[in-house]
């Protein structure tokens, strides 16, 4: 039986490898074995941060939501929240926080409601 070296299924997948480490530095955009590593510990990076990123997310959200309350003489988020569960108004902090930012009259209104 003849021998099969693969070199063109080879050469297609440093290619695509290579492809992929575009805009690394140095060896981990030209030589395989290096770009390996470097998209494995990407991808890792990658994964947990999209995680961090609600969390992160979260946090501004409430940071907003508390200003906002604050230059509306109420007490503070905790208490807000807590008025907001009794009235058993379901809004996300995501959507708080752009009432606050983006429509503060709107956001006027609901600690009308709520106090």
């Amino acid at each position: 039986m003849s021998r099969v070296k693969g070199g063109v299924k080879n050469a297609k997948r440093r290619r695509n490898i290579l492809t992929r480490a575009k805009g690394f530095r140095f060896a981990r955009s030209k030589k395989k074995r290096a770009a390996i590593d470097a998209l494995r510990h990407a991808g890792k990076y990658a994964f947990r941060d999209r995680r961090a990123k609600k969390r992160l997310m979260r946090g501004l959200h409430i940071v907003r939501i508390n200003a906002a309350l604050k230059e509306n003489g109420f007490k503070n988020y905790s208490s807000f929240m807590g008025a907001l569960k009794k009235k058993n108004i379901e809004l996300d902090r995501k959507v708080l926080s752009q009432l606050a930012e983006l429509h503060p009259e709107a956001f006027k209104r609901l600690l009308a409601k709520i106090s």
